[in-house]
């Protein structure tokens, strides 16, 4: 608390593109890993990404060094907006003493989240079409083939007009709802935790690294088969009337899945996601404390 919401949009949006530059590379290799495979059954499929270093390796060698940062433009507007909107929601409510109830952290989080995705939506659209292009040998889900991220924004306008930017958004609501909920709610308990117990002072870079990666296991256990089903909807091919050819929403996403990948398909790429999530976790958490104490 203490900090004006108009500042912590500020500092939020600071905090998460700090944290998406360092932690790009990782959202490359998670996007790669959710889409391999899809709809099809295990073991019947060739697997250019195995494991999360051989990916980074697989990505590097497809398209260069520079392929680990892939949709890195699109990622900084995605999180500029979403953390911006997510973290000044989050003020709001702290100062409006919300949080203070049972269960008010996890709710301030969840309705948080959901409008930061709901406004980074279209910047999430085109980072995934980015991150998702490469040769046609390793290639996995279907491929855009955009030129560039103002390429892509143009012709998605072009093509499904104003609610073309939007598709997928079913997916990515719950996705950053959940995943929002569970980082502030842990970050927020565990960093506290960790004080009571005199492991590290109130106030200290150690406490809240450490509430940070407490934060990012739950989050990333709650969160990954969102995460599957968020990257599948946005990166799905669709007719000329924006309908998704694979898909037809949220919920026939995640049976599909259930159905011709099993309940593990829907935490492909955990391992892709905890490492990113983890330090992202961290250092947007991490960065957004020390920016409200500065």
């Amino acid at each position: 608390g203490g900090v004006p919401p108009a500042t912590d949009l500020v500092l939020g949006a600071t905090a998460g593109c700090l944290a998406c530059f360092l932690t790009n590379p990782l959202e490359v290799v998670k996007t790669r890993l959710q889409l391999q495979g899809e709809l099809q059954p295990p073991g019947t499929y060739p697997r250019p990404y195995r494991g999360v270093l051989r990916a980074a390796v697989a990505v590097c060698r497809a398209d260069g060094l520079r392929g680990l940062q892939k949709g890195l433009a699109a990622g900084l507007l995605y999180q500029g907006l979403m953390n911006g909107v997510r973290f000044y929601c989050y003020s709001h409510a702290e100062d409006a003493g919300w949080t203070e109830y049972p269960g008010g952290t996890v709710a301030a989080g969840a309705v948080a989240g959901a409008v930061g995705a709901i406004v980074g939506s279209p910047a999430y659209l085109v980072k995934t079409h980015l991150q998702a292009q490469t040769l046609s040998a390793m290639a996995v889900g279907h491929q855009h083939n955009h030129e560039s991220i103002s390429g892509a924004f143009k012709s998605i306008y072009q093509q499904h007009g104003v609610v073309g930017l939007w598709r997928g958004v079913t997916g990515a609501v719950p996705r950053v709802a959940v995943g929002s909920a569970v980082q502030l709610a842990t970050f927020a308990s565990a960093k506290d935790w960790v004080c009571e117990r005199q492991w590290f002072r109130k106030g200290s870079w150690a406490a809240v690294l450490a509430g940070g990666m407490v934060s990012g296991v739950a989050v990333a256990v709650t969160m990954t088969p969102f995460d599957v089903i968020s990257t599948r909807l946005y990166n799905q091919p669709v007719d000329a009337d924006g309908t998704g050819k694979l898909y037809r929403g949220f919920l026939d996403c995640i049976l599909q899945i259930s159905s011709k990948e099993g309940l593990l398909g829907l935490y492909k790429g955990i391992g892709a996601v905890y490492l990113r999530l983890g330090p992202h976790t961290v250092l947007s958490l991490f960065f957004w404390d020390k920016l409200r104490n500065m």
